[in-house]
């Protein structure tokens, strides 16, 4: 195939778009197909480069206000068309489509090119968390109008594919995440990192993801004096000053990746996630596969991957009392936490890459064979010009 894949965002900003993009990159080029990655650039001037075997087009961008290491693409439509135009894919896979995305879903369709659009982040749900409420009607119509044009929409859990249905999206079909289980598991575990950090024998819990508003981290100060605990937070982001003051007791690791990230979310005792506006929520499969249990937000992602009482707990948004007490539980009772960690172990033994990028170039083949013309008035102009 001849596949573009048109990135909201991408390297070298590491989240979960590009972690997945990265991974589906490895199986196009072990396949022998032909990508072409579209992504804001990261700095200006930028070259050209290939990542994985695709060649990857950078638009010029501008960083986004209190988010500097995000950038957005700017442009109209005719600029994506002409790119599309001239590389002629098969089909153009929308990497979480919102801004640059939205321009490519016009431009693929004036071109009567197939598009796969995967839903992956929460956007309109943000607006709150940002201040800035007023927005979230505005945002659901360009995602809807995003989705509403696209051949096959995609996504990770159920959760949103009833929130994606329940506001009238068609053709919605799940696709998941996979997990490296090579690379996360409990063999990875580290005695000697966790004497360094836990001198005294204390239980880790830790958090693994981006210092930003919409994760919620600052939640995790409910947990402020459990006996015998540390808590770790692993990354960085714009929230990471207010976070060190908000969490003073708190170790503050920075960003990690690779083998590195591998033994040291083996090496947690419990896996903890707050946010509330996660699709899927990639950490807490890898912290499973890694044989630790999980404490969450019983909302989004979290709800295909957790099972209460079996291989973590959920607790309801904004209870943070409930979230102490189910950390409380598992910090208190080994047996019970071992229990907990050997089931997510065994959980997500065959949710592999492979598997899943497998099924996703099913989901091209049978976009590129359903591929027709769009029904007039199927698409809203609320913000379309933006």
């Amino acid at each position: 195939m001849r596949i573009a894949i048109v990135a909201e965002s991408f390297l070298p900003l590491m989240n979960g778009v590009t972690h997945s993009i990265l991974r589906v990159l490895d199986h196009l080029q072990e396949r022998g197909d032909d990508v072409l990655v579209i992504a804001p650039s990261a700095h200006d001037g930028e070259p050209a480069v290939q990542v994985k075997g695709a060649e990857v087009h950078r638009l010029p961008a501008v960083p986004l206000a209190g988010y500097t290491n995000v950038r957005v693409a700017l442009g109209g439509v005719y600029r994506v068309k002409r790119i599309l135009a001239e590389y002629a894919p098969d089909v153009v896979h929308l990497a979480s489509p919102f801004v640059l995305g939205w321009r490519a879903a016009q431009a693929a369709s004036q071109l009567g090119i197939p598009t796969v659009a995967v839903y992956q982040t929460e956007v309109p749900s943000y607006a709150a968390r940002y201040g800035v409420p007023f927005l979230e009607n505005w945002a659901w119509t360009r995602v809807e109008n995003i989705h509403l044009l696209a051949t096959r929409t995609l996504v990770p859990s159920t959760f949103a594919l009833n929130q994606l249905r329940g506001r009238g999206i068609p053709r919605v079909r799940m696709w998941r995440r996979g997990v490296d289980t090579a690379r996360f598991s409990p063999e990875k575990r580290d005695d000697g990192w966790r004497a360094s950090v836990a001198p005294n024998g204390e239980r880790i819990i830790g958090y693994v993801g981006r210092l930003a508003v919409e994760k919620q981290v600052e939640d995790l100060a409910a947990l402020a004096g459990i006996p015998n605990t540390r808590l770790v937070i692993v990354g960085d982001g714009p929230q990471r000053q207010a976070l060190e003051s908000a969490l003073p007791g708190a170790l503050f690791t920075g960003f990690m990746d690779g083998e590195e990230l591998a033994r040291t979310v083996a090496s947690f005792d419990l896996f903890v996630h707050p946010g509330e506006f996660e699709t899927f929520c990639q950490t807490i499969q890898e912290a499973m596969a890694s044989g630790v249990p999980v404490v969450a937000t019983g909302r989004g992602g979290p709800l295909d991957l957790v099972e209460n009482s079996r291989t973590g707990w959920l607790y309801k948004p904004g209870d943070l009392s409930a979230l102490r007490a189910r950390v409380q539980d598992l910090m208190g009772d080994d047996a019970k936490r071992r229990a907990f960690a050997s089931a997510a172990h065994a959980s997500v033994q065959d949710r592999t890459w492979p598997a899943l990028c497998s099924e996703l170039i099913h989901h091209y083949e049978e976009a590129i064979a359903a591929a027709g013309p769009v029904p007039a008035g199927s698409i809203s102009t609320k913000g379309a010009n933006l």
